[in-house]
């Protein structure tokens, strides 16, 4: 077998993600799509718990992948490639949300009584593509939505740092910039705010959450696919 065909029939999704890396920095750009399949569901997550909207989350990983994919040489391996996504992420979408100039600040949103947070509207319709989902489940995972989206900003990206994603508290704490005890205040506070609401739905249809499967994953992926096509072509 030539080393040619030995290239062109490298399974990607059997490599690790350092091996995923090399090949990325090799040249060979489609092993980058699947480091963005792997990574998707947890960073837009993130990105969606900062913003608290769907399609700036969804350009907000776009622009992420693009930084990621042309500064991947600094990618050490100290941390997981999925945390050092995670980084690139959150350090965008706080971006934005500065530009919104709506940012609480984090030691005040942590001093507040919790009558008094901010409230960020949810989207009328937001849920999985995928139609083999039952109505009933469906219905259960938009309450759940709903009142995560109603968390202030802080409380909302813990919560869905440590609940959906099972991100440690040092992870979590790392990523964000806080203290761990910090991590585990917002986060029974979060708690505390959602089981108000929900009476004990969380564990069952927590799994379901803020899904990143077909038609989204695909948009976003292609998307960037192409961009980065059209660098190389340029």
């Amino acid at each position: 077998m030539s080393a040619h065909a030995h290239v062109a029939s490298v399974d990607y999704a059997a490599l690790d993600d350092h091996a995923l890396v090399a090949q990325v920095r090799a040249g060979h750009r489609e092993a980058f799509r699947h480091i963005m399949q792997r990574c998707n569901q947890r960073l837009f997550r993130v990105a969606r718990a900062v913003l608290g909207e769907d399609a700036e989350a969804e350009d907000v990983l776009q622009e992420s992948y693009m930084r990621a994919y042309h500064k991947l040489d600094s990618f050490r391996g100290d941390s997981t490639l999925l945390t050092w996504l995670t980084s690139i992420v959150l350090n965008e979408a706080r971006g934005r949300l500065r530009k919104r100039h709506i940012m609480v600040g984090l030691e005040q949103v942590d001093a507040a009584p919790e009558d008094t947070h901010q409230i960020v509207q949810f989207p009328s319709k937001f849920g999985s593509e995928d139609p083999a989902v039952s109505a009933a489940r469906t219905q259960i995972r938009h309450l759940l939505e709903h009142a995560i989206d109603k968390l202030p900003e802080a409380f909302r990206t813990v919560y869905m740092m440590r609940e959906v994603e099972e991100c440690s508290v040092e992870e979590t704490a790392s990523l964000l910039a806080i203290k761990p005890e910090t991590v585990k205040t917002r986060l029974h506070r979060a708690r505390r705010l959602l089981r108000t609401s929900l009476q004990g739905t969380l564990a069952e249809t927590m799994s379901g959450a803020f899904p990143f499967m077909g038609q989204r994953c695909a948009r976003v992926t292609d998307a960037v696919m192409a961009r980065l096509e059209t660098e190389q072509s340029a």
